[in-house]
C-alpha cells in the first residue's frame, strides 16, 4: 500500500522520497514514480528500519531536504517468533512504532518550518482490545506474535494523539489510519502458523493494495482533512 499510495501522490505532482529493505524492489518502484511524475527528482533511502542506527540515518538525511511537506510512516511487520534488535529491543516493537517515533521526532523542525504539513501514520483496527504493560514493552514475559502486533499499533495510535496535542498550536497535523486488511506482502515472512493463517485469511477477505491506499492517499492530500488533526 506505501507503493500505491506513493505512486498516487506522485501523479497527483509530489516529489516522493521513500525508504525500502529490498534493493530490486526499490529500484521497481522508483520506475513507477518515474513514469508517474517524471522530472519531479524522486528519490530512495535503503534502510532495516528496525534498527535505531537506520532509522536515524534515514531521518537525517530527509532532514536535509528543503522541505517536508507530508511524512507517511508507513513500515511495519508481524512476526511469529521473539527476535531482538541489536539495540536490544523487540523487533516488532522497534521496526512498528520507534521507528514512526524516532523518525518523525527527528523531523519535527523540518515539517514546522514547512507550514502546511501533515504527520499520516498506518496503524491498525487490530489495536482493539490491546493494553500496554509499561513494566514488559519488549515482550519478555510472554510471546504471540498477532497479540504483540496489535500492542505496536497501539503504539502508534496513542503517539499520534499525544503527537496532535503538542503540535496543537503549530500547523502541522498528525492522524493515522487503519487500511484494511489487504493483500499485500504483509505477514508472508512471518513463519509459522500466524504466516498460515494470514496466507489463507488474504485468499478469503482482503482487500486490493489500491483499496488499502485510498486512506493514505486522501490523509496525505485531500483539501477535505487541512487542518484536523489526531
Amino acid at each position: 500500500i506505501g507503493e500505491v499510495a506513493a505512486v498516487s501522490l506522485a501523479q497527483q505532482g509530489a516529489r516522493i522520497i521513500f525508504t525500502a529493505r529490498d534493493r530490486h524492489r526499490a529500484g521497481e518502484t522508483f520506475k513507477k514514480l518515474n513514469r508517474a511524475n517524471p522530472n519531479a527528482g524522486h528519490l530512495y533511502h535503503l534502510a532495516d528500519l528496525s534498527l535505531l542506527s537506520e532509522m536515524k540515518r534515514v531521518a537525517a538525511a530527509l532532514a536535509e531536504e528543503p522541505r517536508i511537506d507530508v511524512l507517511v510512516n508507513n513500515a511495519g511487520a508481524l512476526f511469529n517468533r521473539r527476535e531482538e534488535t541489536a539495540d536490544g529491543l523487540e523487533r516488532s516493537f522497534a521496526l512498528n512504532h520507534m521507528s514512526y517515533f524516532v523518525i518523525t521526532n527527528m523531523l519535527l523542525e523540518k515539517l514546522q518550518a514547512s507550514g502546511d504539513a501533515r504527520i499520516v501514520s498506518t496503524a491498525s483496527g487490530a489495536h482493539r482490545g490491546s493494553k500496554l504493560d509499561f513494566d514488559d514493552l519488549q515482550s519478555e514475559k510472554g510471546f504471540r506474535g498477532f497479540r504483540v502486533y496489535s500492542k505496536t499499533k497501539l503504539c502508534n495510535i496513542l503517539f499520534t494523539r499525544e503527537l496532535a496535542r503538542r503540535l496543537a498550536a503549530s500547523r502541522v497535523t498528525a492522524n493515522c489510519l487503519h487500511p484494511g486488511f489487504v493483500a499485500t506482502r504483509f505477514g508472508d515472512q512471518s513463519g509459522g502458523i500466524v504466516g498460515k493463517l494470514v496466507g489463507v485469511a488474504k485468499n478469503v477477505g482482503a482487500i486490493s493494495p489500491e483499496e488499502g491506499a485510498k486512506t493514505i492517499i486522501y490523509l496525505a492530500s485531500s483539501p477535505d482533512v487541512a487542518g484536523v488533526s489526531g
